[in-house]
C-alpha cells in the first residue's frame, strides 16, 4: 500500500477530529491543574523531535519526503534514530498527544490510536520495505537494534 496524503497532513487531520470530537462531546471533557502545561509540553517536544529528526536528514543530505522513500541516498541511524526507527512520526504523536491533553476528551484516544495504526500501516510498513530493497542488510541490522515507534 502507498501512502497518497503526507504524514503531516495526516497529523492535523486528527488534531483537527478530536477537536471535532471534543467539541460534540463536550460533557466527557476533563480537567485537571496545569493541564495547559501538560499539552504545551508535548507539543513542544514534539515540534523539537520533528526539528531535531529533520536536521538529522538534511546533515545526511538524503530527502525527508516520506511520499518518495526510493528517493534516500543515505540510511540516517544517528541521532534520536538510535533509539526510534521514526521519529518524525512520534513527534507527530507527541503532538498530537499535546492536542488531546489540551482538549481534555478521553474519547480523543481513540484518534491517538487511529493515527498510530494508519502511519504504521500505510506509511511505515511500505517505506520499511522499500528501505530494505534500498539498503539491503544495513537496513535489516538496523531494524533489529532499534524499534519502529519507542
Amino acid at each position: 500500500m502507498k501512502l497518497l496524503i503526507p504524514p503531516p497532513i495526516v497529523a492535523a487531520l486528527c488534531a483537527l477530529a478530536m477537536w471535532g470530537i471534543a467539541h460534540f462531546l463536550s460533557q466527557t471533557r476533563l480537567a485537571f491543574s496545569f493541564q495547559t502545561l501538560v499539552a504545551c509540553a508535548f507539543i513542544v517536544a514534539g515540534l523539537a523531535i520533528d526539528l531535531v529528526s529533520v536536521g538529522a536528514f538534511r546533515k545526511a543530505k538524503t530527502t525527508v519526503t516520506p511520499l518518495a522513500p526510493e528517493k534516500a541516498s543515505s540510511l540516517v541511524v544517528t541521532g534520536l534514530y538510535r533509539y526510534t526507527r521514526n521519529p518524525m512520526y512520534v513527534g507527530m504523536l507527541f503532538i498530537l498527544i499535546g492536542v488531546a491533553v489540551w482538549l481534555g476528551s478521553p474519547v480523543n484516544v481513540i484518534v491517538l490510536i487511529a493515527f498510530v495504526g494508519y502511519i504504521t500501516v500505510f506509511q511505515i510498513m511500505p517505506e520499511e520495505a522499500r528501505l530494505s530493497e534500498i539498503f539491503g542488510a544495513d537496513y535489516e541490522s538496523y531494524k533489529t537494534r532499534v524499534r519502529r515507534w519507542l
